[in-house]
């Protein structure tokens, strides 16, 4: 698998309600010129799944019949062979291999550009129940702000149910005008609560950093938002800053963080590891990718991350690339589990297609696909102390008073006197 520096993106194989549509892993686009002609269109999806997709078993699917089944069939447009594509990729039973039309294709070739214009949510189909579920909010946007919560059901839009809606169906009804409104049935926790949003344009900053005071000294913390194209190039001028002044030790906050470009999780990797490997895919041969740290760390003092259920994809490849190679100590709770590689291309029309193509695991070999990575330091929040660090008291958020940046100060504090007890000591001999 050839991976480009701006061709591969990292979500959560979902869909994040704007203008943004994110793939598990990957834009990883290989255009190849087409007729125009229903059939041809068909089969060369056919092709590409044929050629690409994981499992050489087709998930136990004759993928040679469903060819001739659909081919055999006559189309009398473009829409028409739309339908037929759609039901031949559902026969894989796999909610991320998916076709998009060509509005849905260029709504998410706008992924990753730091602005856009929607309710500011990443969705996913539950893989076991089908269910739509909010992956995260992005921060600050109207969804976020309204409380919706990662992990959320989402039972209907506007009224009309999602049951069998897959993520394009879900964008097309929940996108729309800056302004208009949105009503979203949402069940947490067994309740079933509405929430009406009104859209918005919304504009990005990945990157949000300050001092923490500490009886250890003044600790650097810094919030990633998602993995956009920009988020390299704020991470490193976050880092160049702390480090200017001085401080003693990073807390590194991930939580409800879905995803974004692939390499914008190694490039900011490569910023804390000096050595070791990130992340490798594994293909139906077997074959693996390596993404391996250049020696170009800019810090090496202590860390901490703090993860949650809403931690996804990038988020899940960069924590976990820091926990296995010890670099840091993630605290928080279980993230969210999606591990597998999506190749998504254009096809001549404007339409597009995503196919799983590879799963993806941490350095020591461990597949996070549907389990998630596990923290260091469990620190559970109740669902009341969600909301009230993240959208009542947002003051309280990286404080003492939130109860898993605490944790992360305590656990950088014996670090950061142990890391000084071992330098003095080497000092002295």
């Amino acid at each position: 698998m050839v991976i480009t520096k701006s061709k591969l993106v990292l979500g959560a194989t979902a869909v994040t309600l704007s203008t943004i549509a994110v793939t598990s892993l990957g834009i990883h686009s290989r255009g190849q010129a087409l007729n125009n002609s229903p059939k041809e269109l068909i089969d060369e999806v056919w092709q590409v799944v044929q050629r690409q997709y994981v499992d050489g078993t087709f998930n136990q699917v004759d993928w040679q019949a469903v060819r001739k089944e659909y081919l055999s069939k006559s189309y009398s447009s473009k829409k028409e062979a739309y339908k037929s594509i759609r039901e031949m990729l559902k026969k894989l039973d796999d909610p991320y291999t998916r076709f998009m039309d060509p509005d849905e294709f260029k709504n998410m070739q706008v992924d990753t550009s730091g602005e856009l214009t929607g309710i500011g949510i990443t969705i996913s189909q539950d893989e076991k129940t089908k269910q739509l579920v909010v992956i995260a909010p992005i921060e600050d946007t109207p969804a976020f702000k309204a409380g919706i919560l990662s992990k959320d059901e989402i039972l209907k839009i506007d009224g009309k149910s999602t049951q069998g809606m897959d993520t394009n169906q879900a964008v097309s009804l929940i996108r729309g005008a800056a302004g208009t409104k949105v009503k979203l049935t949402i069940r947490r926790s067994g309740q079933t609560k509405d929430f009406e949003i009104t859209r918005a344009r919304i504009e990005i900053h990945p990157v949000k950093y300050s001092q923490k005071t500490s009886p250890s000294g003044n600790l650097g913390y810094i919030r990633l938002n998602q993995f956009s194209a920009n988020a390299g190039k704020e991470m490193q001028q976050a880092i160049k800053d702390l480090e200017s002044k001085k401080v003693v030790g990073y807390v590194l906050d991930l939580r409800g963080n879905p995803g974004g470009l692939l390499f914008s999780s190694v490039e900011i990797a490569r910023m804390w590891l000096d050595k070791g490997t990130i992340v490798s895919t594994i293909d139906r041969q077997g074959e693996q990718e390596r993404e391996v740290a250049n020696g170009r760390a800019l810090t090496d003092k202590p860390m901490v991350v703090l993860v949650d259920k809403g931690s996804a994809s990038a988020s899940e490849i960069l924590s976990g690339a820091l926990q296995d190679n010890k670099r840091a100590t993630l605290v928080g709770t279980q993230t969210f589990g999606k591990g597998l590689v999506q190749s998504v291309r254009p096809l001549e029309d404007g339409s597009g297609l995503a196919v799983t193509i590879a799963k993806y695991h941490t350095p020591s070999g461990k597949d996070i696909n549907k389990h998630g990575i596990d923290p260091d330091i469990k620190v559970e929040l109740t669902d009341a102390q969600k909301q009230d660090l993240w959208l009542r008291e947002r003051d309280k958020l990286a404080t003492l008073e939130d109860p898993q940046f605490a944790k992360a100060v305590e656990v950088l504090g014996k670090q950061i006197t142990a890391k000084g007890t071992t330098t003095t000591s080497a000092e002295k001999n």
